[in-house]
């Protein structure tokens, strides 16, 4: 489904970052490791090299990851891209000082969990796990995100998720999205940012 999705010229999500990231960024310095889940054509990566950061992007999708290589080329930056299904992934142990997570809301209830966990783990301590997602009223747009309220967010989920975290930001507010194709219109979102205990 991806490939097909990623397989034309034009960017689904545009070449710019998530407003989020952008806001975010901020919080992270350059020579920072960034993992950053289910990457994309690299929008969101290529920003925060362009900030000084050392990024790696998980992504399935063949024709996404080579959109995402060019366009780091085309802003002179250099990014690592994985080819990696997070269903079974034996995550990394400690290995980053921050982790994206945006709009990455294709994993039933029981796959969110264990992709949660691999994020907890994947961050060293001190570390700043970053999510941005739909949240559950977001069906009523119809301006993206999957239709299946279960996985969609809500901020007591999030916080349950990550017990004992640091909560360094967190938001549940309606916005204008203008983001390439695949997010156009009023959307429902979640800003959560939190830091791994030392």
């Amino acid at each position: 489904m991806w490939d097909q999705r990623y397989a034309h010229s034009d960017y689904v999500f545009g070449t710019a970052p998530a407003e989020f990231v952008r806001r975010q960024a901020g919080r992270l310095t350059p020579g920072m490791r960034v993992l950053s889940l289910a990457e994309g054509e690299g929008r969101n990566a290529v920003f925060l090299a362009e900030q000084g950061l050392e990024v790696t992007g998980v992504e399935l999708s063949a024709p996404a990851r080579e959109k995402a290589q060019r366009l780091a080329a085309s802003r002179g930056v250099t990014i690592t891209m994985l080819s990696q299904d997070l269903r079974g992934w034996d995550w990394p142990v400690a290995e980053y000082d921050a982790l994206l997570a945006c709009f990455i809301q294709f994993a039933d209830p029981a796959f969110r969990e264990d992709i949660f966990d691999g994020m907890r783990r994947a961050v060293a301590p001190g570390g700043v796990v970053m999510i941005h997602g739909f949240a559950r009223r977001q069906p009523r747009y119809g301006t993206g995100g999957p239709s299946n309220v279960e996985q969609l967010y809500d901020l007591d989920l999030l916080r349950e998720a990550f017990p004992r975290w640091k909560i360094l930001h967190q938001a549940d507010y309606d916005a204008d999205l203008s983001e390439g194709e695949g997010h156009s219109g009023r959307a429902a979102l979640i800003d959560f940012v939190m830091q791994r205990p030392s």
